[in-house]
């Protein structure tokens, strides 16, 4: 049996304005915003002696829960720590990170 009252929960829900959540980044483009973060901090350049990259790899989270990625040359692999910055409070915006390398050369 039809009935109409029921499509009106469902249609508000549609119509409702989105929200921050729905500003979200793609998994995609996240990545790399943080790979851009990576590769445009200087001490990560200095380190890895402006080598070629092989590979940018996620490995994990740091101990204080921060993005923790691996960069890899044919001769270093550095670690480096992203922490993130989401817009403020109420704002909608895009999240941006900072690198930091954690040691140096292994």
């Amino acid at each position: 049996m039809f009935r109409p009252a029921l499509l009106l929960p469902a249609f508000l829900l549609a119509a409702a304005p989105a929200g921050p959540a729905a500003a979200a980044l793609s998994g995609f483009y996240d990545s790399a915003t943080k790979i851009a973060a990576i590769l445009d901090t200087e001490a990560v350049a200095d380190l890895l002696r402006q080598a070629p990259i092989r590979s940018v790899e996620n490995t994990g989270t740091t101990p204080d829960g921060q993005d923790e990625w691996t960069i890899r040359t044919q001769d270093c692999d550095l670690t480096v720590k992203l922490t993130a910055h989401p817009p403020a409070e109420g704002m909608v915006g895009m999240t941006t990170y900072t690198a930091e390398p954690l040691g140096s050369c292994d």
